[in-house]
């Protein structure tokens, strides 16, 4: 009986308790609302003594508040600036990049029993500058002896090789050997990567390489025609045009009545054989097609052998690639003033020469021909090997009193036309090639 009596008095006592803790929790509802907050005499509030204090002392208040966790301020993209506050991640295409700096690779082509090795950086261009070495099966090594990022072995068997480039301080070499194929004989196929081998004549000493002469000069006489002639039949009249003409106004060599024109693309140097671009060759062979010109090109050789006329003919086709091409392709073969590179071959030779610059146009799917003087193809070719070709014949008399074929005749390089400053080659063509 005394310990339930004593529970209700328990009960009765905890009860009270919590309405009066109510009571007072009502009686103070506003003082609480207020959340401890005082108001200024120009209406502004602040949340404590400190702030208050410091707005009516004149000084402006703090422009931040310790908050709960610690954090000072309110940048919260503070972090950011901080490079310690992520763990660094690695980047795999910044990575692969870094990878690829100063990485060399080879560039192996075969034209008959040889090889040309080009060393070349990853963006595919030529290194220059170094002294390089290749292993051939293990065996012989061979040096970059001119620096120039080409080497070049002849004389090899027919076969299969491995090229290996030895290591060299500051770059990184291929870790495998390059597989190659030495050809056994001339296939007159354009070589894919020539355009490395073209040069600028920035790049050289064109005044001792550009020396080509032409040999019909001294067989003119006194009935050179020096004008444009009329085109008679299935006749064409044109110009022949190099650097040696400068800028040419080609809508007033059009309307002078020029009908085709030969544009030299190129030459090899007669000092060093290097395979070099006619600078006027790109805006010549735009001005002409802007005005509605047919045109063909020439290269003038200086090749010693059939390997030699295949790679000037893949010049050729190389810069050729981009433009309309309506007459031939020709490879110009002349002296180059008795010092020439290709002055001595014999006649065997140079009739190879010119045979495999133009098979290896004509593979390509071009029409190709042969340019040469009367004194030229009568004495330093066996031309009958060459008529399946167009030949262009060079002789500055009124009527050509040359005996053999040809579909093209150069009758003077002594012309006069508006559009041209000084001089230009003049020519009449029979091919009966429509614009």
């Amino acid at each position: 009986m005394d310990s339930k009596l004593r529970r209700m008095a328990i009960l009765i006592s905890m009860g009270a308790i919590l309405l009066i803790s109510v009571l007072v929790l009502y009686a103070n509802r506003e003082s609480f609302s207020a959340g401890g907050q005082e108001t200024l005499q120009d209406g502004q509030t602040v949340q404590d003594s400190q702030t208050v204090q410091s707005i009516q002392g004149g000084q402006d208040a703090p422009q931040a508040q310790s908050a709960p966790g610690g954090q000072i301020g309110d940048d919260l993209s503070a972090f950011l600036e901080d490079e310690t506050f992520f763990d660094r991640e690695i980047n795999p295409v910044l990575e692969a990049a870094r990878n690829q700096e100063n990485r060399l690779s080879l560039m192996v082509t075969s034209v008959e029993k040889d090889l040309r090795i080009q060393i070349v950086d990853m963006s595919g261009e030529l290194v220059s500058g170094e002294s390089f070495y290749v292993r051939l099966d293990d065996s012989e090594e061979y040096k970059d002896l001119d620096q120039d990022g080409v080497i070049y072995i002849g004389g090899l068997s027919a076969g299969e090789y491995y090229v290996e480039l030895l290591p060299i301080e500051g770059y990184k070499v291929p870790t495998n050997e390059t597989r190659v194929r030495v050809k056994d004989k001339v296939e007159y196929l354009a070589i894919e990567d020539i355009s490395l081998l073209i040069k600028t004549e920035d790049e050289i000493d064109a005044q001792a390489e550009d020396s080509g002469v032409q040999d019909a000069i001294e067989d003119a006489d006194s009935t050179e025609i020096r004008k444009l002639q009329t085109a008679t039949g299935n006749s064409k009249v044109g110009i022949d045009v190099s650097k040696w003409n400068g800028d040419i106004d080609w809508d007033k060599v059009k309307n002078a009545g020029v009908e085709f024109a030969i544009v030299r693309a190129g030459y090899r140097g007669s000092v060093t054989g290097s395979l070099v671009e006619d600078p006027y060759f790109e805006t010549n062979m735009k001005g002409a097609a802007a005005s509605g010109i047919p045109v063909g090109v020439y290269f003038f050789t200086q090749a010693v052998n059939e390997v030699e006329a295949v790679e000037e003919a893949s010049a050729v086709l190389n810069l050729v690639r981009e433009y309309k091409i309506d007459y031939p392709i020709f490879i110009d073969t002349e002296s180059a003033g008795g010092n020439g590179r290709a002055d001595g071959l014999d006649v065997e030779t140079r009739t190879l020469v010119c045979e495999a610059f133009c098979r290896t146009i004509e593979n390509a799917g071009y029409r190709a021909g042969v340019y040469g003087s009367r004194n030229w193809y009568n004495s330093y070719l066996e031309t009958a090997r060459l008529e399946n070709y167009c030949i262009w014949l060079a002789e500055y008399r009124s009527i050509p009193i040359y005996q053999g074929y040809y579909q093209m005749w150069q009758y003077t390089s002594k012309g006069r036309i508006d559009g041209i400053q000084g001089n230009v080659d003049m020519n009449v063509s029979y091919l009966g090639i429509d614009e």
